[in-house]
């Protein structure tokens, strides 16, 4: 049991894939996910964008297109952050490593999207991010560059520096509190994230459907993230203690 009151408490909490999984859409590192129907090399990487940006364009307006589905929605921990933000008395900065907007749908206002968004297309130039109604196509052109620049998919590949890496940091030094939420935590640098926050003093939540053995966590709540999120969320803004809902939880 974890019996801080972090009613005031500087706050980092990071989102993976297990927290939009339960509003349909597909993941991409688990068995059946996406990326097993795609080389990585060729969708997920800059050098795959200059062999077929025809390619890489038409797989990700697919996971644009799948936004747009009627049966995908913010689910309950979606909500639950959104509320966590608008009535938390501390600095709260939530970072996600998805590429979805339904945290914003959600409700929530700052998001730190560290591999980048779906709704956005940015240039190969400068980098600027631009958002995007239409889909990823060679008539889209960059409004930034003297001689306008075809507009890729505003996601971080694999051989690229996520986004707000120094923001972050900074927030994982001067957290009282780091909460990982539906994460893996085996893809670097946000696999790192635990152990910065943890020696810097902050105490620990890890959300997820199995426990990770080898983190620093000091509580882990075992379940889907739309029913353990919110019940946390009601702790934090109550100033009641947080339980791990897990034997192996590291106390």
């Amino acid at each position: 049991m974890m019996e801080t009151d972090f009613r005031n408490a500087n706050i980092v909490v990071l989102t993976g894939a297990g927290i939009s999984a339960a509003s349909g859409l597909s993941t991409f590192r688990d068995q059946g996910g996406l990326w097993e129907k795609y080389p990585v090399e060729d969708i997920a990487s800059p050098e795959g964008y200059q062999r077929d940006p025809e390619l890489v364009e038409s797989f990700y307006n697919a996971r644009r297109a799948q936004l747009d589905a009627s049966n995908v929605a913010p689910n309950a921990a979606h909500f639950a952050l959104a509320k966590l933000e608008q009535e938390h008395q501390g600095r709260l900065l939530l970072v996600t490593q998805n590429v979805d907007d339904l945290h914003e749908r959600a409700g929530s206002n700052q998001v730190l999207h560290m591999h980048g968004e779906l709704r956005k297309a940015c240039c190969p130039v400068t980098m600027q991010p631009f958002f995007m109604e239409q889909p990823f196509s060679a008539e889209n052109v960059c409004q930034c560059c003297e001689k306008p620049q075809r507009l890729r998919p505003n996601i971080v590949w694999f051989g690229e520096m996520p986004i707000g890496m120094g923001e972050i940091e900074q927030a994982l030094t001067e957290c009282d509190l780091f909460i990982s939420i539906g994460t893996s935590g085996t893809v670097y640098p946000a696999a790192g994230f635990i152990r910065l926050a943890k020696a810097f003093g902050a105490e620990a939540i890890d959300i997820n459907l199995e426990p990770s053995y080898s983190s620093p966590f000091n509580i882990f709540m075992q379940g889907c993230a739309t029913q353990q999120v919110p019940r946390m969320v009601e702790s934090i803004l109550s100033g009641e203690p947080i339980e791990s809902t897990a034997e192996e939880a590291l106390i």
